[in-house]
C-alpha cells in the first residue's frame, strides 16, 4: 500500500500523459498529491489518465503544453497555481530523441531537442520557482546516455541529458538558500511504447545491462517520489543513475 508522504502537495508533470511521465503522475497521486500534467498529442490518453485518478478520489489536471513553447510552459505552472492554490514538486519528464549520423543529423531536429530537452526545463524551473516555497523540488529527467552512449547517431541526444547534469548543479545553487532541492534522474532503458522492451533494438541493449533486463517506469516513478518525498531533503543538485547497471 502506497503510503500518504505527499498528502497537501501540489505537481506538476511535464509530459505526463504516456510511458514514464504517466507512471510518474500515478505514482504521486497515489501517495497523496494533486497532480498537474502537460502532454502535446495524446489527448485520449491524458484524458483517460486524469479521469482516472479522478474517479479514485484525487486530483488531477491535464493541460495540452508544447515543451518547445516556452509560453505554454509558463501557462501550465500559471494554471497549476491556478487549479489548486499552490506547487510544491516540478517533474522535468518531457522529452525527445533524434538518432541519424553526423552528416544526415539535421540543425532542425538539433535544435528541437535542445529545445524540448533542455530550454524547456530552464524554463519550467524558473517559472515554478517563483511560486514554490521551502521544501519544495525539482526533478529532471535525464537520461544515462549523459554518461555512455554506446551506439552512433546518439551524440545530440547525449549531450542535451549532460547538459541537465550541469544545469541542476547551477541550479541547486541558486535554489539551495530557499530550503528549494532540485536532482537529476538518469534512467537506463525502460520498457515503454517508445522503447519497448522486446525487439532489435532492445535486443542489442539488454546485454549491456548488468542485471540483463530493461526497467519498468513503476520503478522510475517510484525514485522519483522518494526525491519528492521529505526524506530527501538532503539531496541537491546530484544526477542519480537508474539504470540496471548499463553504465556499470
Amino acid at each position: 500500500m502506497t503510503t500518504q508522504h505527499l498528502s497537501g502537495k501540489v505537481a506538476l508533470i511535464q509530459g505526463g500523459s504516456r510511458g514514464i511521465g504517466a507512471a510518474i503522475v500515478n505514482r504521486l497521486a497515489a501517495e497523496g498529491a494533486a497532480v498537474a500534467f502537460t502532454y502535446v498529442s495524446s489527448a485520449a490518453k491524458a484524458e483517460e489518465l486524469q479521469n482516472s485518478i479522478t474517479a479514485n478520489g484525487g486530483k488531477a489536471l491535464a493541460i495540452k503544453a508544447d515543451s518547445a513553447d516556452a509560453e505554454a510552459i509558463r501557462h501550465a505552472v500559471s494554471a497549476t497555481v491556478e487549479a489548486f492554490g499552490r506547487l510544491d514538486i516540478l517533474v522535468n519528464n518531457a522529452g525527445v530523441l533524434a538518432i541519424a549520423p553526423l552528416e544526415d543529423f539535421s540543425l532542425e531536429d538539433f535544435d528541437r531537442t535542445l529545445a524540448i530537452n533542455v530550454r524547456s526545463v530552464f524554463i519550467a524551473s524558473q517559472e515554478a520557482a517563483k511560486h514554490m516555497s521551502e521544501g519544495a523540488r525539482i526533478i529532471n529527467i535525464g537520461s544515462t546516455n549523459a554518461d555512455r552512449m554506446p551506439f552512433g547517431g546518439g551524440g545530440v541526444y547525449a549531450m542535451s541529458k549532460s547538459a541537465l547534469v550541469g544545469l541542476t548543479k547551477g541550479l541547486a545553487r541558486d535554489l539551495g538558500p530557499r530550503g528549494i532541492t532540485i536532482n537529476n534522474v538518469q534512467p537506463g532503458p525502460v520498457d515503454t511504447d517508445m522503447n519497448p522492451a522486446h525487439g532489435d533494438f532492445a535486443d542489442s541493449l539488454i546485454p549491456l545491462m548488468a542485471v540483463g533486463r530493461y526497467g519498468t517506469a513503476a520503478e522510475i516513478a517510484g525514485f522519483v517520489a522518494y526525491l519528492a518525498g521529505p526524506e530527501a531533503g538532503y539531496i541537491t543538485g546530484a544526477s542519480l543513475t537508474i539504470d540496471g547497471g548499463f553504465g556499470a
